[in-house]
């Protein structure tokens, strides 16, 4: 927490435009939204794959907070766990290009499914791990992929996905300074655990 704090001080100013892209005119894009950690990272190594200059699928994202008791909360509020807000990414996306269950299984690639409220060196509720899915079709998906993910890479181990899938409710963008951070300061904070694990 104390080397997230230091980081905050360092952020400069950004032009957003270069990480993002609008749908096209036939498309409709779905949002997908994940917590696995400090959400810096988390949309960091998502960018870093599916960057939208290269039309992947992913057509911008933003970092934020949601599953908590404050209607509209902010990094002061969230960040000791009292609110029950996980930090986390919101994903729109191209379904015609990138699938919702691709999506997922990256998600459970980069970050560590087995832990309770604890990523790295980042622990309370608020860098637990989560899937909150925004249509009944997105439950299913991410049940589907969970399953297939914890029989292939996980009972090997012996270890147990404990991410929740719950349902999303009210999304609030985290402050400016947070957004697409670790592109900004490239040197910055970044949780362990936020790599390609397959």
């Amino acid at each position: 927490m104390l080397n997230r704090l230091k980081a905050l001080l360092h952020s400069k100013p950004f032009d957003r435009a270069s990480y993002s892209m609008p749908p096209p005119a036939e498309v409709t894009s779905e949002v997908a939204t994940f917590a696995g950690g400090c959400f810096w990272g988390v949309e960091h190594i998502f960018l870093k794959h599916y960057p939208p200059s290269e039309n992947k699928g992913i057509l911008k994202t933003a970092v934020g907070y949601i599953g908590g008791k404050l209607p509209d909360p902010t990094y002061d509020d969230i960040c000791f766990g009292r609110t029950d807000h996980a930090e986390a990414v919101r994903i729109e996306f191209d379904p015609t290009i990138v699938s919702y269950a691709e999506l997922v299984e990256f998600f459970y690639r980069t970050h560590d499914p087995t832990t309770v409220n604890k990523q790295g060196a980042d622990r309370g509720v608020q860098y637990r791990s989560a899937i909150f899915y925004n249509s009944r079709a997105q439950k299913d998906i991410a049940q589907r992929v969970t399953e297939e993910v914890q029989k292939k890479h996980f009972d090997p181990h012996g270890t147990k996905i404990v991410t929740q899938i719950t349902e999303a409710g009210k999304w609030t963008d985290a402050e400016d300074y947070h957004q697409l951070y670790l592109f900004r300061n490239p040197s910055g904070y970044q949780c362990s655990t936020h790599k390609l694990h397959w």
